[in-house]
């Protein structure tokens, strides 16, 4: 009986992607890097390192930068990534105004473009997000790798399908095929709150750490988790909608039908409808952050008891899966220290003592531009094979 050689080639195919993908991530990685070097990290004989640089080299996407020194004998060629080889389209969905950038390899910003949403739903919404995107594309300077969006709601993002996202109105909505069609790209599509986990394991301190969870604390509430060095989704695509999650008992009727969720008491519009109640005056949650200093206690009170009911949410986490990176992201972190040390406080004594002196709590370094960024992130990982 013949075999087909299907299962064998499918095989093979795998593997020089892999290794492709490993001899490119290895040169990101370092910097500058050497052929030999290159070798000896990967474990990959010198053979197939020359033609996958080879290949990198006609791809345009790394480039020979000189000599290394001499340690005896014709000294190596030097190895980096030509940052702006590619650049990515990367959207945020999640607030009031719809977000886009033109990123690098290396997540810098090269353009950007915010359009109000103005309350726009369905298929309005929808324009308006063809809108930006044809704006990014005609600002590109280099080749696009692809787009990545990041969006509010339940979202499938193996099929690339908004299940719900209740800001905008969309349900079932297969956005990814809608751009992939229009656009001629590879589109990727997360939860906002997921992608901004995949920005900060992409691009920021904690990069390439095994274990972390990124709070988006805004509009909505949401963490982004990454397990073992990969992105966790959840069974149904919800992992992390912890904006849900009752805290407070007596508390407001909330729109998912709960009583007391952490949305009613620690969102933008909970702070700033507190603030309101309190003489308080401002038109958005940056206005807010911007009167810390001359509102005073008052203020300082109402951010305090978000960052206590933020702390329940924390502990569980905490409780539950033993992470030690957990970082603040989203509108509502930028009141920084008056919103973490009371969170930090209030965690004490509400999960082992053991586990919360171990977890680290800081305030994201990649600003308003997290979820931009975290969408075009996970371009990087499934086009190029840089990160979870």
């Amino acid at each position: 009986m013949q075999l087909t050689p299907g299962p064998e080639k499918a095989s093979r195919e795998q593997s020089k992607q892999h290794n492709h993908r490993l001899v490119f991530k290895t040169i990101y990685d370092q910097g500058e890097i050497s052929r030999v070097d290159i070798a000896r990290q990967t474990r990959l004989t010198p053979t197939t390192v020359s033609s996958n640089v080879a290949e990198l080299l006609e791809e345009g996407l790394v480039r020979e930068t000189g000599q290394a020194p001499s340690v005896g004998g014709k000294p190596a060629t030097l190895l980096q990534v030509v940052d702006d080889a590619r650049h990515m389209i990367g959207v945020d969905l999640a607030g009031n105004q719809l977000r886009g950038a033109l990123i690098n390899l290396r997540g810098t910003i090269r353009h950007k473009i915010n359009l109000p949403l103005k309350g726009l739903t369905g298929d309005a919404a929808l324009q308006l997000v063809y809108q930006l995107i044809d704006q990014l594309v005609a600002e590109a300077t280099s080749p696009l790798l692809g787009i990545g969006i990041g969006t509010p709601g339940v979202i499938d993002s193996a099929q690339g399908i908004v299940q719900q996202a209740v800001n905008v109105e969309w349900q079932h909505l297969p956005l990814r095929q809608l751009l992939a069609d229009r656009y001629g790209l590879p589109v990727y599509i997360a939860n906002d709150s997921h992608v901004t986990a995949v920005a900060e394991r992409t691009f920021g301190p904690y990069k390439n750490a095994n274990n972390l969870i990124v709070l988006k604390v805004g509009r909505g509430i949401g963490a982004g988790i990454v397990l073992n060095g990969r992105l966790f989704y959840g069974d149904g695509w919800g992992a992390g909608e912890i904006g849900h999650v009752v805290v407070a008992q007596d508390g407001q009727p909330c729109p998912c039908g709960n009583v007391g969720c952490l949305e009613t008491v620690a969102s933008s519009a909970a702070i700033l409808a507190r603030a309101r109640e309190r003489g308080i005056q401002a038109e958005s949650i940056e206005q807010l952050v911007a009167l810390q200093a001359e509102a005073g206690p008052a203020l300082a009170e109402i951010i305090a008891e978000a960052g206590r009911y933020l702390a329940i949410a924390v502990a569980h986490l905490v409780g539950a899966l033993n992470v030690r990176y957990i970082i603040l992201a989203g509108a509502v972190a930028n009141f920084g220290p008056a919103l973490l040390e009371p969170l930090k406080a209030q965690l004490v004594g509400r999960a082992l003592a053991a586990m919360v002196r171990e977890t680290e709590i800081e305030q994201t370094t990649l600003g308003a531009e997290i979820v931009t960024l975290g969408a075009a992130a996970l371009l990087l990982g499934h086009e190029l094979g840089l990160n979870a």
